[in-house]
């Protein structure tokens, strides 16, 4: 049996047309993340989208809104919560957390990619890291209940959020720079200092930041997941690893926006090409080809180990820094 799945980071369309349907490729049971707003999402579109996602959600039953940890699990349910990829969407007010997280947002990072007022991004030349609104930020984050999340921030940022948070932060989906030198992706002393505040970094399935992107290759995008994982099991321990796959169910919108958009992104991020995803149903197998549990198992992962990665580690951590 496919352990329980808890999806930390994956992406519909982030305009009126999304519908929370698409989410029915993940199985049954699984708990699913979803993003609501990134660096070009101002606060009113963030809570337009999360009205959209919510009322679709609750008029489905396929699908359950969650506000705590005891909420997730139900076998014959998707749970939902909600993430933001930068804090452009609080429009500089620490107050609009709270709000925001009464809406079921779980999880916050602080810069998409390029600097902004509360820190540097991964594609900044110059990086200085949490300013002192990103450090009030992180703190606002601990007293609310919301992961801080070091993913798309610049290194010095990611390693400002250890020093600074007093609860777990969390890396929702990123890879290891040391195995794929891409600047999405980790240092070990990233990836080090967030287990230190007992953490978790949930490995993303994102062709061009795990070195393996050609067309429609799914199964070396899946060996490569396997690797990433072997890699921070080897690194942090069996306690610190997860699953961010970061899949798009608007992917050919975000391919688009790349070309369409240059100055968002950098050819050191895009030169392999466009966005290659592996899909939901390969996670688990659920697909009919061997999936990424298979995999895990096939390198000397145990089931316990396998249940960990795959949904424990971050259940866990959620229930140490969400508000019940």
């Amino acid at each position: 049996m496919a352990p329980f799945l808890w999806e930390q980071h994956c992406c519909l369309p982030l305009h009126h047309t999304a519908r929370i349907t698409e989410l029915a490729r993940y199985p049954l049971g699984s708990y699913l993340s979803i993003n609501v707003g990134y660096s070009a999402q101002t606060k009113a579109d963030s809570l337009a989208l999360l009205g959209q996602f919510r009322g679709q959600a609750e008029g489905d039953p396929r699908f359950r809104l969650v506000d705590r940890v005891a909420d997730i699990g139900a076998p014959e349910v998707i749970s939902l919560a909600f993430d933001l990829e930068d804090s452009g969407p609080l429009d500089g007010d620490l107050d609009n957390v709270e709000l925001f997280y009464g809406l079921g947002v779980r999880s916050l990072l602080p810069s998409y990619n390029h600097a902004n007022a509360a820190g540097c991004g991964c594609l900044d030349t110059e990086d200085t890291g949490l300013t002192g609104y990103g450090k009030d930020l992180v703190r606002k984050l601990n007293e609310v209940g919301m992961f801080a999340d070091g993913s798309h921030c610049s290194r010095r940022t990611g390693l400002d959020i250890a020093t600074c948070t007093a609860v777990p932060m969390i890396y929702s989906h990123s890879n290891f720079a040391a195995l794929w030198d891409h600047p999405r992706n980790i240092t070990d002393d990233q990836a080090l200092a967030c287990a230190q505040t007992g953490g978790v970094i949930g490995i993303n399935g994102v062709g061009i930041f795990l070195g393996h992107n050609a067309p429609g290759d799914h199964a070396a995008r899946l060996a490569a997941m396997a690797d990433h994982i072997r890699y921070g099991v080897d690194l942090v321990g069996i306690d610190h690893l997860g699953v961010g796959s970061d899949y798009s169910f608007d992917g050919q919108e975000f391919n688009d926006e790349i070309r369409d958009n240059p100055g968002a992104f950098s050819e050191s991020y895009t030169k392999w090409g466009p966005l290659q995803w592996v899909p939901p149903e390969d996670l688990l197998g659920e697909a009919g080809a061997p999936g990424l549990d298979q995999l895990l198992a096939d390198r000397g992962f145990h089931a316990a180990e396998r249940a960990a990665i795959f949904g424990g580690n971050f259940a866990r951590v959620a229930g140490q820094v969400w508000r019940d």
